[in-house]
C-alpha cells in the first residue's frame, strides 16, 4: 500500500473509469476519498450518481450545478473567438476540463485534502488539460492519475474489475466506445470507432437525428446577439443554458451538428472522435454572419488569423495560461459592435445563414449597390488598382531586363 495521502478530492463522473478509481484509490493509498461530479448538463441521474458514489467507498460526494457557469463563462468566450481545432472540433469536451478541475480545486481546500485525481488516460488530452488546471491554481497540490500507475491496461479490463467487484457501469465489451456528454456536446471515441475506415453506426448518436431522417420542411429562427453572446432565439430572452438547450432540440431535430473527425492530440498520436453539437453549430454559423456585417475587415482578418492558435491552447488544455487570456481580451475587444439578428435555416443536417441585420452595422447599400448610385465614383478604382499593382509591374520589368 503507497503511502503519504490523507484524502483525495476526485473529478467522479459515475461511469467506468471513476468508479474503479475511487475503490482503486482506497485500496492502494488508504486513504478517505471524497468524489466531486460537475453537472454540466449530462442529463444524467445526479442523486443515483452521489449514491453510487457512496456505496463504492467515497466518504462524501458533491454533485454541483454549473451549466450557467459553464457556458456562460466558458462556452461563450470560446464562441465569441469562433474556436474551432483543425477545422471541425467545436471543443465541447476541452472545454469543460478547466471548469472541473477549477472546481475540484476549491472543493479540495475546503475539504483539507492533500491531492487531487482525474480519470484521464495516460493517451489522452484530458490529463494534460485537467493537469495543467491543477498546477496553475495549486502548484503544491498533489496529483495522482491512476491510469499512470495502475496494472489494467484497457477498458475491457476494467469491465472485468468492476463486474468482479459488483461495480455497476454501463459500458460493455460489446459496446466499448466511450462517451463525454454535456450541454454543449457529445463525444463518442475508441472501441469500434478506432477503425477510421469504419462509419460510425448510427445507432450511437443521441442529441441528433439522422440527417436522412429529419423532417422535409426547413425551420428558420432568428438568434439576436449583443456584443457576440447569443441573448434570445426569436424574440424570447434566455439565459445562456436555456438558449443552448433550445438550440439543442432544434438542432438536433433537424441533424445538425454532427462530426466525425481523426484529430491530432496534443500527446503526439491521432485520434478518430465522433462530436454531436447542434446548438453550438447553429451559434458559430449565426454568430460568423452577424460578424459580417459589423466588424471592420483589417480587425476581423486579424482577430481570424489567431484563431487557429486560440483553439489549439483549449485544445490543449490551457485556458489558465496568460496567452489565452491576452488572446481572449483581444477577441473580446474585437465583439464589441457585434451586436443584431441573425436568421438561420435548418434542413437536413445543414445551417445556413439566410439574414442578418444590426443597428452597427457597416453594409452600406448605398456603397454596394449595382444600380445606379452617387456615394461611389467608380473612376476612382482605376487609380487604386495601378498603385495597388505597382510592386507587381517593377517585379515582371526586372525579371525582363535579366533576360
Amino acid at each position: 500500500m503507497k503511502k503519504g495521502v490523507k484524502k483525495v478530492m476526485l473529478a467522479y463522473s459515475g461511469g467506468l473509469d471513476t468508479s474503479i478509481i475511487l475503490k482503486w484509490l482506497k485500496e492502494t493509498y488508504g486513504c478517505e476519498v471524497v468524489a466531486f461530479c460537475a453537472d454540466l448538463g449530462q442529463g444524467e441521474d445526479l442523486k443515483a450518481i452521489k449514491a453510487k458514489g457512496l456505496a463504492v467507498g467515497a466518504s462524501k460526494v458533491y454533485v454541483e450545478d454549473l451549466r450557467e457557469v459553464f457556458i456562460k463563462d466558458h462556452v461563450f468566450p470560446m464562441l465569441r473567438g469562433n474556436a474551432v481545432y483543425e477545422g471541425s472540433y467545436l471543443l465541447g469536451t476541452s472545454i469543460a476540463r478547466p471548469l472541473i478541475a477549477r472546481r475540484q480545486i476549491e472543493l479540495a481546500r475546503k475539504e483539507g485534502a492533500d491531492a487531487v485525481s482525474h480519470g484521464s488516460t495516460g493517451k489522452g488530452n484530458d490529463q494534460v488539460r485537467f493537469e495543467l488546471t491543477y498546477m496553475a491554481l495549486d502548484p503544491k497540490i498533489r496529483i495522482i492519475a491512476p491510469w499512470r500507475e495502475w496494472a489494467f491496461r484497457s477498458r475491457r479490463e476494467l469491465i472485468e474489475y468492476a463486474s468482479a467487484h459488483g461495480i455497476p457501469v454501463t459500458a460493455t465489451k460489446a459496446k466499448p466506445y466511450s462517451m463525454d456528454l454535456n450541454l454543449f456536446h457529445i463525444s463518442y471515441e475508441g472501441g469500434i470507432l478506432e477503425d477510421p475506415w469504419e462509419a460510425p453506426p448510427d445507432e450511437i448518436f443521441q442529441m441528433t437525428v439522422s440527417p436522412e431522417k429529419a423532417p422535409s420542411t426547413p425551420r428558420e429562427i432568428e438568434i439576436e446577439y449583443h456584443r457576440g453572446d447569443p441573448v434570445a432565439i426569436d424574440g424570447k430572452r434566455m439565459s445562456p443554458a436555456a438558449l443552448l438547450a433550445h438550440l439543442n432540440k432544434l438542432g438536433g431535430a433537424h441533424g445538425v451538428g454532427r462530426v466525425d473527425l481523426v484529430e491530432n492530440r496534443y500527446v503526439g498520436m491521432k485520434s478518430r472522435g465522433v462530436y454531436e453539437t447542434p446548438g453550438g453549430t447553429i451559434l458559430h454559423a449565426a454568430h460568423r454572419g452577424l460578424e459580417s456585417i459589423t466588424m471592420d475587415r483589417e480587425v476581423l482578418h486579424v482577430r481570424d488569423s489567431l484563431i487557429p492558435r486560440y483553439a489549439e491552447l483549449i485544445y490543449y488544455g490551457y485556458w489558465y495560461s496568460p496567452e489565452r487570456e491576452l488572446l481572449q481580451a483581444t477577441m473580446d475587444e474585437a465583439q464589441q459592435d457585434v451586436s443584431g439578428t441573425v436568421r438561420v435555416k435548418l434542413y437536413k443536417g445543414s445551417c445556413t445563414v439566410v439574414g442578418r441585420k444590426s443597428d452597427r452595422s457597416l453594409y452600406r447599400l448605398d456603397l454596394a449597390t449595382f444600380e445606379e448610385d452617387e456615394s461611389y465614383r467608380q473612376k476612382d478604382a482605376e487609380g487604386f488598382i495601378r498603385l495597388n499593382a505597382l510592386r507587381l509591374a517593377i517585379r515582371t520589368q526586372r525579371r525582363r531586363t535579366r533576360k
